[in-house]
């Protein structure tokens, strides 16, 4: 059999609920709606860390941030770590990196070499956000030249994207890696910033039940989300349309995937970086291979399960350290293991277990969660019951009713954080 193509659509702090697919009641999407029609979605998929640099190390390493050391932002990946790009290298593919990278260390500097994890082609900046802004700014190249644009960022960064693609010499399959800033606030303007035009097709749109009533700026931003959120889309189409018109799009595996969500300062002082669903929960779909049919999956799965999926859907060996699940084995599962185990770094040294009806958090008090990874001792801080409050409004981590789920839930999070080589901790149940 021909090894299949495979292309990465990756967004940047883009929630699960702005997908059609997902919530019918935003129409931001039609082009993924489609290939979610013909390929597989995943209802729920989450991040294992809700923060850029650390969810992007799990994507190239297949591992959890504090096994390769990317826990928190501005650390560079280990140059030792066997990374996806390497490991396709190997196997024959011409592999392309286009984009935000975030594990280098460097914000505006170009990523030399050896930082960039072994991807062929590349054209990227490590903190995009930091070397452009929505309409104008630079990449870097393979020689670490800038190469500029001056229109809307997603719009030119896909027409570099189509140039690889009609550039490159069809000898070998590719692995082209599409990771975009969007839809992610420009850091230095403060806000979410949609193309011309865009923000005012959504001044009435839905507002998600999770952010009603709550304090935030979500208000102001987001007819912008939903508006990059539609760009997105169409850029995803630009690149769809050119794949079958080369012919190459029944061969090729398409995964649509974000590195974590965006809560709007409803939970916390930024977007990101807590355990709630609008923080964790992501958006993925995969089309092309083994994925089709228009079937949801329904089973919890994590960013950790895309790269075993990616190499084994090429027929690469995964690597033992690798800890996710090939996706393919998910179709058909009977049996899988519904939890998942979250990292939270930088706003807390925290730790959270999503299973399919509890969401249970501990912190670690008096921590240091720039320079701390872990801890020893954490205090119980969060529980949900998503069944019965699935937008996370009532906090039952004192209740007494809930004492023996607590006790369930505590004993499954330290067996979840010793299976990946941290310390079994000390939990301080709630009095």
């Amino acid at each position: 059999m021909m090894q299949p193509n495979i292309l990465v659509f990756f967004t940047d702090q883009q929630r699960w609920d702005t997908v059609g697919c997902y919530n019918p009641a935003v129409s931001t999407t039609p082009v993924l709606d489609q290939l979610a029609r013909e390929g597989v979605k995943f209802e729920n998929a989450f991040t294992v860390q809700p923060v850029c640099g650390p969810a992007r190390s799990c994507l190239q390493t297949g591992r959890y941030p504090t096994q390769n050391g990317c826990y928190r932002n501005n650390i560079a990946m280990r140059q030792d770590e066997v990374t996806l790009a390497k490991l396709f290298n190997q196997a024959g593919y011409d592999t392309a990196y286009i984009g935000k990278w975030h594990l280098a260390d460097l914000d505006e500097k170009p990523v030399p070499e050896e930082l960039r994890g072994g991807w062929q082609y590349w054209l990227a900046a490590d903190a995009l956000e930091h070397t452009s802004h929505p309409y104008g700014g630079h990449f870097f190249d393979n020689n670490n030249q800038p190469v500029h644009f001056d229109g809307y960022r997603v719009d030119d960064q896909t027409t570099f994207a189509l140039d690889y693609l009609q550039n490159r010499q069809r000898d070998n399959p590719f692995l082209l890696f599409l990771s975009y800033l969007e839809p992610h606030f420009q850091n230095d303007m403060a806000r979410f910033v949609a193309p011309d035009g865009y923000a005012e097709r959504f001044q009435t749109a839905s507002v998600p039940p999770d952010l009603i009533n709550r304090p935030g700026d979500w208000p102001q931003n987001l007819p912008d989300y939903y508006g990059m959120c539609q760009n997105l889309d169409e850029n995803l189409g630009r690149i769809v349309d050119y794949l079958k018109s080369s012919e190459e799009y029944d061969n090729t595996i398409i995964l649509f995937f974000s590195d974590h969500g965006c809560h709007f300062r409803t939970r916390n002082d930024e977007y990101k970086r807590s355990c709630h669903e609008s923080s964790i929960r992501i958006p993925c779909v995969a089309r092309g291979g083994p994925f089709s049919g228009g079937r949801t999956v329904e089973h919890l799965v994590t960013l950790l399960d895309i790269p075993p999926t990616m190499l084994s859907a090429a027929g690469i060996t995964v690597p033992d350290a690798m800890v996710g699940r090939d996706l393919q084995t998910a179709l058909d599962a009977g049996h899988w293991d519904e939890e998942v185990l979250i990292q939270i770094s930088e706003s807390e040294v925290g730790r959270a277990l999503r299973t399919t009806r509890w969401k249970y958090e501990i912190v670690a008090p008096g921590s240091d969660p720039w320079n701390e990874s872990a801890a020893t001792i954490y205090v119980e801080s969060q529980l949900y019951d998503l069944l019965n409050d699935p937008w996370e409004r009532q906090n039952l981590i004192a209740s007494p009713e809930h004492a023996r789920i607590r006790d369930k839930l505590r004993q499954d999070i330290g067996r979840k954080m010793t299976a990946i080589g941290e310390d079994l901790p000390v939990i301080v149940p709630v009095e």
